[in-house]
């Protein structure tokens, strides 16, 4: 009975090699990106849209595993497909003033990629009138 799992499963194995494949997982690749988004002055209960432009600056596909914001009051898109070497991408965020009690208010979006370092921190400020 063991020789028989044996000989049932042993094809399974080696035909699982990853020789030939087109994906190259676990490369790194290098980003550049305006890391601080200043909307200026914006009256209470606007919603900021930051635009950041992302440029893969390496050699491999740059692939993005999470975009998070720092808050309830902030949202970002995740870019769905991996960005070719010498392409760019844009990250929009949005903050919501609504609820803000200061006058200034200061945002984060952090995105987390195959780059060295994984994660890179976005800002975005603003000044409330």
């Amino acid at each position: 009975m063991k020789k028989l799992l044996i000989l049932l499963v042993m094809p399974l194995v080696f035909s699982c090699s990853s020789e030939g494949d087109s994906v190259e997982i676990g490369k790194k690749t290098s980003l550049e990106v305006n890391e601080v988004y200043d909307a200026g002055t914006v009256v209470k209960g606007e919603v900021i849209r930051a635009v950041f432009t992302v440029k893969n600056t390496g050699d491999h596909p740059l692939v993005f595993g999470e975009v998070r914001p720092s808050c309830s009051c902030t949202v970002a898109d995740k870019p769905s497909k991996p960005i070719q070497p010498g392409a760019s991408t844009k990250i929009i965020a949005k903050v919501n003033t609504a609820n803000v009690s200061s006058k200034e208010v200061t945002k984060s979006v952090t995105i987390m990629t195959n780059t060295t370092p994984s994660t890179k921190v976005l800002i975005i400020k603003a000044k409330i009138k």
